[in-house]
Order: C-alpha cells, then structure tokens, then sequence
C-alpha cells in the first residue's frame, strides 16, 4: 500500500511524469493553464499525472494507448496533439499511432478517425516522421 501523499506531493509526481511524457515545452503548456485556473492546473497535474500516469501496472507507452484510443472515440481532437506526442516520447512507433488510428475508425466511426489522423499528420509533420507502409 502507498502512503498517503500530499497534494503538493502528487503535484511533484505529476510534474515528473510530464517531463518524462512531454519535456518542457509540455510541462510549460500545462503550467499556463494553471496560470489561468490554478485549481484546473494543479487537479490535472496532480490527479491526471501524479495520480493516473505515474501508477506502475501499465507503462507510460500502455497509458497513451489508451488516452489517444480514448480521446479519438470522444473527439476530444484538441487534446489529441499532446498525447500523440508524449506518446512518441515514450516509445510508441509512428505506425503505432496510425493503427490505433485505423482501428478506432471500426468502433467510433470513421469521422472520428479521418478527424484523428488530420491530428497525426499534423505532428508527424512537425516531428519531421514519415509513416512507413506496411
């Protein structure tokens, strides 16, 4: 059993799982909407990051999995960015993401999905990745 942490403990937590995730470009973009909300910011740092992503069953690479798996079957494209991201930074292949891509088209649609994949195009281009086919 963990021992109960502090919110500023889980706080810290969050803000090292982020900087594995994303670096500082990423821990920065958090900060600012914290800047906005501070209450925001802290629950999703501490919570989101602290809480969720650092818990050790599932790797950082699973977590991504899911939230980007998620995220698609929302259409929470706004999001989707960042996670794509983090998920490259944590190990995920860039065919990776496009089959998650494709495989969310059979279960949330394929409106979802081509929403999905204009995002991934967008941060492949970005990253300077060219998807290999297969």
């Amino acid at each position: 059993m963990v021992p109960e942490q502090t919110n500023q403990e889980r706080y810290e937590v969050g803000i090292r799982t982020l900087q594995t995730m994303v670096g500082d470009q990423g821990v920065q973009m958090i900060k600012q909407l914290g800047e906005f909300f501070p209450d925001f910011g802290h629950t999703l740092v501490a919570f989101g990051f602290g809480d969720l992503y650092s818990r050790e069953t599932l790797s950082l690479k699973e977590r991504e999995i899911i939230t980007i798996t998620s995220l698609i079957t929302q259409g929470a494209m706004e999001q989707l960015p960042f996670h794509v991201h983090a998920a490259l930074n944590v190990g995920m292949r860039p065919q990776e993401v496009l089959e998650i891509v494709l495989h969310c088209g059979g279960y949330a649609g394929f409106p979802k999905a081509c929403g999905a994949l204009n995002v991934v195009q967008k941060v492949f281009q970005e990253r300077n990745i060219t998807p290999s086919a297969t």
